[in-house]
């Protein structure tokens, strides 16, 4: 039984480290997962071109699929991404999202399950491995569904979905950043800025949610803003992206062309995508 899909990365309107409410919007790169399975038990993965990363996450995502909607089979997992790993881009989360979609493929049910309920699966084993501190909905859910969301990850509750049509510039540095290695309690100090974020981005005032974002959580998390000054005010939005080092900024293409021509002089990378609406899907 195989089976294949793809979930597209995300960018931040809102880190959910402070404050428990997070929103991300999904855009047009990609992790891809092949899922074959077998009547064994145990399940090896591995990621295209990083021999010694940890596959826990992919691994665990194929566990949980099986046992929740199969025989608990077994089998192999491999997935291969346009994005970055540990650069903010929600790598992680594009990865368990096409996991659990590819091993619904295998299955035969796929489309029998929500996209809701197979995005929660893949939180779910985020916690179980504990390679995200907040389960990561916000993230999963605009990967999984396209589109920007909000949610509560406290309660992993979509709080609102919309789709948006944005040009999108993303500078990644050389440098990786865990999520898990976020320092949660400096995160926590600017909470009140946080819910201010949350409230706009309820509002569908995303631009400036993610602006403000972006220099409180680089902040907290000790990221130069400079990059995020670059940006303005040709950007309609900037942020730092998840827990680093990636920055995303939104608006006319036009404006983000010139902004990127001042990110390329910084060590790096730096394109230019748009926003995604469909979400994760089979292949």
């Amino acid at each position: 039984m195989n089976g294949r899909a793809e979930a597209p990365a995300a960018g931040t309107v809102l880190n959910a480290l402070a404050c428990g409410k997070g929103s991300a919007f999904a855009i047009d790169a990609y992790t891809t997962a092949e899922v074959t399975l077998a009547d064994e038990s145990g399940v090896e993965g591995e990621i295209d071109g990083a021999p010694d990363a940890d596959t826990r996450l992919i691994e665990r995502c194929v566990e949980l699929a099986t046992e929740r909607y199969g025989d608990g089979q077994g089998g192999t997992v491999r997935t291969e991404s346009e994005v970055p790993m540990a650069s903010g881009l929600k790598s992680s989360s594009a990865a368990a999202n096409a996991t659990v979609l590819a091993t619904l493929d295998a299955l035969g049910v796929a489309d029998e399950i929500e996209r809701e309920e197979a995005c929660l699966l893949g939180v779910e084993a985020a916690r179980d491995v504990g390679v995200t501190v907040t389960g990561a909905f916000d993230d999963a859910s605009a990967s999984m569904l396209g589109g920007v969301t909000v949610t509560d990850n406290g309660s992993d509750e979509l709080l609102a979905r919309e789709t948006v049509d944005w040009d999108v510039l993303v500078y990644t540095p050389p440098e990786q950043a865990f999520s898990a290695d976020a320092d949660v309690e400096r995160c926590k100090r600017i909470a009140p800025i946080a819910e201010l974020v949350a409230d706009l981005a309820l509002d569908g005032r995303y631009g400036l949610a993610m602006t403000v974002n972006g220099f409180a959580f680089s902040a907290a998390l000790e990221f130069p803003t400079a990059p995020a000054v670059e940006a303005l005010p040709d950007a309609d939005g900037v942020s730092l992206s998840g827990t680093g080092p990636s920055v995303v900024a939104v608006g006319d293409r036009k404006a983000l062309q010139g902004v990127r021509e001042r990110w390329d002089n910084r060590r790096g990378t730096t394109w230019l995508t748009t926003t995604q609406s469909t979400g994760a899907r089979t292949r």
